[in-house]
């Protein structure tokens, strides 16, 4: 195996990583804009306008573009134009490569919808005129312009935005997944870390204590594996609330009884063997043997384990937050997907609102399981020779 095909797992979760510290204002992703709802990606359909956003005031008199920057003729409707701002003195012009609109000569707020009938009819169009025609009538340049003082915003409303398109609420899909990324790691790798180290200690001590403290802490991972864990997350999770912290601390209640059978059963194996009874023999303390002996030995396994643990947590969120049982403020790709099914993006075709959180789910899940694949390997040599003859076999045929 290739050193480049070993760590390719690495360095994708690296760029997860460097994705979800950065967060989406490093690649200019601003989480307050909003555009039409399910707007399609800027580069799947050239036929209709992208929503973009001309700013004129007195340092920056003009707000220009051309039309190819964001039309494609022949042009489709509709589109919605929008004007905000404040008009101190003077006049604001739209400009056309065929006329020029007086959008405004009155001082004051600006607060202009072009589907508003009365602002069509001061714009000396009939109420049934179609805006997108009169306002962006041919190729050629555009511009806003403020004559005098103040300032002003024109926003246009079209079927494209963005990289991946909007949702039913218009938020920009690329921004929510970037920031899911963020929450899948934190109740991800939290949540598992938790579980380890919960099922590590409690299977410590129950594999080197024995006797009646080993049979109670057993039957008490028993009964929690043989609850079903759905239904009781949805009970706490109604009780508790649907903050992040409180989904972490749930699963990761329900998740260590695993981990604990295991290193118990580690443990055992250690516990009566030769080197170990010398240390007792030589006055070793509990603690010391434990801590400084035992652990060790099981900690190549626990880092498997907690690599192999983060896909089930991540699915587990997902599944949680796809029943609506996660935090609306949190924008985690099981909300997006809960929030895709429940406003019609299944029906309206909206496939960039579905395959990209789905996609991120199943790829930090595989690479977690071929890290956790990789680190079983390191723990027992066996897996990987078998790993190496398999791989030599495959070239061999």
């Amino acid at each position: 195996m290739s050193k480049t095909r070993r760590y390719f797992s690495v360095a994708c979760l690296c760029v997860l990583v460097a994705l979800a510290v950065a967060g989406p204002g490093v690649f200019g992703l601003r989480d307050g804009e909003t555009a039409p709802p399910y707007s399609k990606p800027g580069w799947l359909d050239r036929s209709s306008a992208s929503t973009i956003t001309l700013e004129a005031s007195v340092d920056a008199s003009r707000g220009e573009v051309s039309s190819s920057e964001y039309l494609a003729w022949p042009y489709k409707s509709p589109i919605r134009v929008a004007f905000t701002g404040r008009l101190d003195f003077g006049e604001v012009l739209w400009n056309t490569p065929e006329e020029t609109f007086l959008i405004t000569d009155k001082p004051g707020e600006i607060d202009l919808d072009a589907r508003d009938m009365p602002f069509k009819k001061a714009l000396g169009m009939n109420p049934f005129d179609d805006m997108a025609a009169r306002f962006f009538p041919s190729e050629g340049d555009y511009s806003l312009t403020i004559r005098g003082g103040g300032e002003v915003s024109m926003k246009m409303e079209g079927g494209r935005w963005g990289l991946l398109g909007t949702d039913h609420r218009g938020r920009n899909v690329a921004s929510l997944f970037i920031r899911g990324i963020r929450v899948s790691l934190i109740v991800g790798l939290t949540a598992t870390l938790i579980a380890t180290v919960l099922g590590m200690s409690m299977g410590l001590i129950s594999g080197y204590r024995g006797g009646f403290t080993d049979s109670l802490i057993m039957r008490i991972v028993d009964v929690l594996m043989s609850i079903p864990t759905l239904p009781i997350l949805i009970v706490i999770s109604a009780i508790w609330g649907k903050g992040l912290w409180t989904l972490v601390a749930v699963l990761s209640i329900f998740s260590w009884m695993g981990t604990a059978r295991t290193v118990r059963a580690m443990t055992l194996t250690l516990r009566d063997a030769p080197w170990v009874e010398g240390l007792r023999a030589l006055g070793a303390r509990r603690n010391y043997i434990i801590f400084r002996h035992i652990l060790p030995e099981t900690t190549p396994l626990l880092l498997a384990n907690i690599a192999l643990g983060v896909p089930g947590m991540i699915l587990a969120e997902a599944g949680m937050s796809f029943l609506g049982l996660s935090d609306p403020r949190l924008p985690s790709w099981g909300r997006m997907l809960h929030e895709a099914h429940a406003y019609g993006a299944f029906t309206s075709g909206a496939w960039w609102v579905i395959l990209p959180p789905g996609l991120g789910i199943v790829m930090i899940c595989l690479i977690f399981m071929d890290i956790g694949r990789k680190l079983e390997e390191r723990a027992d040599p066996r897996l990987a020779s078998e790993t190496k003859a398999a791989a030599m076999a495959e070239v061999t045929e």
